[in-house]
């Protein structure tokens, strides 16, 4: 009987271990020792605080207990520096005047690695603006030039293209699909119902679709064309006047994705 005692309150305590988090931060930057840090999820339509700590002498540290993995944002004072997997284990995050950054724990490794070659596709499409301005100052065809770089961007938007879209699909099943699906429609002014979701949407598993997040937006999206192919109106949604475009508003261009993903970063 004792020995039965001992192994349940064995087995108690590692699962007890296994449903927290430990995070170890640092920071090489002196004006930010003294900030707050704050871990906060998307609830709804804002940003719910889960958790909070100072920065001291470059160092900072969060732990706590989980329900289930979930992304979240990691926010000094209201502005958002970058995303973090709340997931078992230890949990590392750097941030320096080069780089914020989030490792030690699979789904972290995971998305940091995509958000790594994200950002080197972008570092691209900047250069393309430094070609342009050194062809203007070597006197070249500036038509030609600005067909050579209209072809490189495009070339560089499809390999953006099949790097978001492939990542979503591979990860349909745990938290990164559905939170990098956010990250690319967060700052959407109206959920769209863009040829991109429908190909998302079409190949997705009952369980992203069932994402709450996802589920919303997806709902709203098909709601909102409905409105441009003039088969509802406003009035008809049921919702909340301010969630309702009118059709003018929803011809209006959106932010690029890109955007999107930079922002959540905090960049």
């Amino acid at each position: 009987m004792i020995r039965t005692l001992y192994t349940l309150l064995t087995l108690m305590a590692l699962a007890s271990c296994a449903n927290t988090y430990n995070i170890q931060g640092t920071s090489n930057v002196p004006t930010l020792d003294g900030r707050m840090l704050f871990l906060k999820a998307f609830d709804g339509s804002d940003f719910k605080n889960i958790d909070s700590c100072d920065i001291v002498h470059g160092e900072f540290h969060f732990n706590g207990t989980l329900d289930s993995t979930k992304i979240v944002t990691l926010f000094m004072d209201d502005e958002g520096l970058m995303p973090v997997v709340l997931e078992s284990g230890d949990i590392t995050i750097k941030i320096d005047n080069t780089q914020q950054k989030v490792t030690g724990t699979p789904l972290n490794e995971k998305l940091f690695e995509f958000i790594e070659k994200y950002k080197q596709l972008e570092s691209e499409v900047s250069e393309l603006g430094h070609l342009q301005s050194q062809a203007i100052m070597d006197g070249k065809d500036l038509n030609a030039v600005n067909m050579h770089l209209a072809e490189k961007a495009s070339q560089i938007a499809q390999r953006e293209d099949k790097l978001v879209t492939s990542f979503i699909i591979e990860n349909f099943d745990n938290v990164l699909g559905p939170g990098v699906f956010f990250m690319i429609t967060a700052g959407h002014r109206y959920p769209e119902l863009s040829p991109w979701i429908e190909d998302i949407m079409s190949k997705a598993t009952d369980k992203f679709k069932n994402d709450p997040y996802v589920s919303d937006y997806y709902k709203k999206a098909q709601q909102n064309q409905a409105i441009m192919n003039g088969t509802a109106m406003p009035s008809d949604i049921n919702e909340q006047p301010a969630d309702v475009p009118t059709p003018n508003e929803l011809a209006t261009p959106d932010v690029l994705a890109g955007d999107s993903i930079a922002a959540v970063e905090g960049e």
